[in-house]
C-alpha cells in the first residue's frame, strides 16, 4: 500500500527481508502449532514437546511483530484504534513469561525433562536402578550401550555423506529429511556422550543444557515444517516458504552444535572436541541462510492474494469491516492489487509518449479521456487511492484528550512517518 518513490515499499530489498522473516517464520509457527495440538487432540499429553511449542513459537512470534513494527514504522508506534500492531507487541513479553518463563523452560525443562523422557534407554536404566531390578538393569543398561555404539557409528557416516545414506524418507523434500536424520544421529551421539561423560553434572550445565534443547526443538520445528507442506498436499507456491523455513531451522542447529563444540568441557578430551568435532562442523556445515533470491520469492508471496497467503492467516481473524482496522488495511491492499493493473496501462502509454507528463495529478483523467482505461477503472484508481490513504493515517489526539477529559480521537490528515 506504501510508496516511496512511486514503488512499493514491499519491492524495497530491506522490507523484503523483513516480509521474508515474517512469512517463513509464520509457516514454521503455525505447523509447531498444528502438529503439537494434533497431538494434544489425540489425548497425548507430551511435557516435552509442548514445552517446545510454548518457549519456540513465543520467541519467533515476538520476532515476527518486531519485524511487522518496523514495517509499519509510524504506524506502528503511534497508538490509538487504528494502530493493528502496537497491543500485540506489548503483548508479546507475556508469552514469553507467564506459564513457564521461556529462559527456564529452554535451559532446564526442554533438554532437562528430554534427555530422559525421550531416550530409549536412559529413563529405563534410571528406573530399573531405583527398583533394585538387577536384571532389568542389566537389560536397560546394554541397551543403552548398543544405542550408543549405533550412533557412534551412524552420526560419522551420515555426516561424512551429509545425510545422503539416509534413505528411509519421502522422494518429496528428501534433501531435508536426510539433513534432520543427519542433525538428529549427530545430536544423540553428542548426548551420550555428555550424559556419560559429565553424569549428573550436567543437569546444571544450564547454558549447554540450552543448546542441547535448541537441537531438539529446531529438529522436532524442522519435521514439523515438512509436514505441515506433506499434510496440505505440497501446493507448490508454498514451496517458497518451506524452503526459507528449513534453512531457518538448519541454520539454528548448526549453531547450536558450534555453541556445544566451543564449551563443552571434559578432561582430555576438551581440545579433541573443540578442535576436532568443532573445526569439521563447521567446515562441513548443514545449511547457509537463505538466499536473497529466496527471500524475495517469499516476500513476493505475501504482497499479492493468494491462497499461499491465505494458508498462513488460517484460523486468525479477519475481517472485510472498512471500519475495523483490519479491515480497513485488508481492503486497501486489495485495492491496491487492483490498481497495480490499472496503473501499469497508464505506464505502458506514458512510454509510447502517449500521454502528457505535464499534469502528472491529471493523469488517470487523462488516461480515461484518451481510451487507455475506463470510467470503471478510473473509479476503481481513486477509490484506491482513497482506501491507501486511510489506511496509511495515524491516531492523533488532543492534550485534553489524551488526559482523558474527552470522548475520543480525531483522525490526523498526515501520513504516518
Amino acid at each position: 500500500m506504501r510508496k516511496q518513490f512511486g514503488i512499493s515499499i514491499g519491492k524495497f530489498e530491506g522490507v523484503a527481508e523483513a516480509l521474508a522473516r515474517m512469512g517463513g517464520m509464520t509457516y514454521a509457527i503455525d505447523a509447531l502449532r498444528v502438529l503439537t495440538t494434533s497431538a494434544l487432540n489425540q489425548g497425548v499429553k507430551p511435557p516435552v514437546v509442548t514445552a517446545i511449542a510454548k518457549y519456540y513459537a513465543t520467541e519467533m512470534g515476538r520476532k515476527v511483530v518486531t519485524d511487522g513494527m518496523d514495517v509499519l514504522a509510524g504506524a506502528g508506534i503511534s497508538r490509538g484504534p487504528r494502530n493493528i500492531l502496537s497491543n500485540h507487541y506489548i503483548a508479546a513479553p507475556l508469552g514469553i513469561t507467564v506459564e513457564g518463563a521461556n529462559i527456564l523452560t529452554r535451559t532446564l525443562i526442554v533438554f532437562g525433562q528430554g534427555v530422559f523422557r525421550a531416550h530409549p534407554h536412559a529413563y529405563q536404566v534410571i528406573k530399573t536402578l531405583e527398583a533394585g531390578d538387577s536384571k532389568a538393569f542389566d537389560r536397560s543398561l546394554w541397551g543403552h550401550v548398543g544405542h550408543l555404539v549405533r550412533n557412534a557409528f551412524r552420526a560419522p557416516l551420515l555426516s561424512l555423506s551429509r545425510g545422503r545414506l539416509y534413505r528411509s524418507c519421502p522422494k518429496k523434500n528428501r534433501r531435508y529429511f536426510q539433513k534432520l536424520a543427519w542433525a538428529s544421529a549427530s545430536f544423540a551421539m553428542t548426548t551420550d556422550i555428555a550424559m556419560v561423560l559429565l553424569g549428573a553434572k550436567l543437569k546444571f550445565k544450564e547454558s549447554i543444557s540450552g543448546r542441547f534443547a535448541d537441537l531438539l526443538a529446531w529438529n522436532y520445528i524442522g519435521f514439523a515444517v515438512l509436514y505441515r507442506f506433506a499434510a496440505q498436499g505440497y501446493p507448490k507456491e508454498d514451496q517458497a516458504l518451506v524452503d526459507w523455513a528449513m534453512k531457518y531451522v538448519f541454520v539454528q542447529i548448526q549453531t547450536a552444535f558450534d555453541g556445544l563444540y566451543a564449551n563443552l568441557r571434559f578432561p582430555g578430551l576438551s581440545w579433541l572436541i573443540k578442535y576436532g568435532l568443532g573445526t569439521w562442523s563447521h567446515i562441513n556445515r548443514l545449511d547457509r541462510e537463505a538466499s536473497d533470491e529466496l527471500s524475495h520469492e517469499v516476500a513476493e508471496l505475501l504482497l499479492h492474494a493468494s491462497e499461499s497467503r491465505d494458508r498462513l492467516t488460517q484460523g486468525i481473524y479477519v475481517t472485510d469491516d472498512r471500519n475495523d482496522p483490519h479491515g480497513r488495511v485488508e481492503f486497501a491492499f486489495m485495492m491496491a492489487k487492483t490498481a497495480s493493473k490499472i496503473e501499469h496501462k497508464i505506464k505502458d502509454a506514458l512510454r509510447k509518449g502517449l500521454l502528457s507528463k505535464e499534469n502528472a495529478h491529471k493523469l488517470a483523467e487523462q488516461a480515461c479521456e484518451k481510451g487507455f482505461i475506463t470510467s470503471a477503472e478510473l473509479r476503481d484508481l481513486k477509490l484506491a487511492e482513497q482506501a491507501r490513504w486511510e489506511a496509511i493515517q495515524v491516531d492523533d489526539f488532543s492534550q485534553s484528550e489524551y488526559l482523558g477529559s474527552a470522548s475520543g480521537p480525531r483522525q490526523q490528515q498526515g501520513k504516518a512517518s
